[in-house]
């Protein structure tokens, strides 16, 4: 009986590890990202590359290719004290890009987690203009 209990608490324990970690991360999933674009402040960053971004994105999103020059400098252009919520393709991108974006004192930013596919796979609105 004793073992099971301790069984139980020790997977409640990494459960706990895990939760914290994702939400240290500052990820997540695609409604709640949709929840966070009503955040009062909001910016919304696009990480991918601009031939991506022309294909679909999030509706009111500023396109600040990760891969090109200038990411940071072009980052500055963004409010530190407001909500940063990043996105890119799968999720690969913008998880760097936020990662650089706390570093440089952004202190709330969430990442897409699944990125852009994700987005589209729940069905959640996408934009062209």
């Amino acid at each position: 009986m004793r073992i099971r209990i301790i069984a139980v608490l020790f997977v409640l324990f990494i459960l706990q590890l895990l939760m914290t970690r994702v939400h240290a991360q500052g990820l997540a999933d695609a409604t709640t990202f949709q929840a966070r674009l009503k955040d009062p402040g909001a910016q919304v960053v696009d990480v991918r590359t601009a031939e991506e971004f022309a294909k679909g994105h999030i509706a009111g999103a500023l396109n600040n290719d990760w891969l090109e020059n200038g990411f940071m400098e072009r980052a500055r252009t963004l409010d530190p004290a407001k909500p940063v919520l990043v996105y890119c393709a799968a999720g690969g991108r913008s998880e760097e890009a936020a990662a650089v974006l706390r570093k440089a004192g952004f202190t709330n930013v969430t990442d897409l987690r699944g990125g852009f596919m994700g987005w589209r796979k729940q069905g959640l609105p996408v934009s062209n203009d």
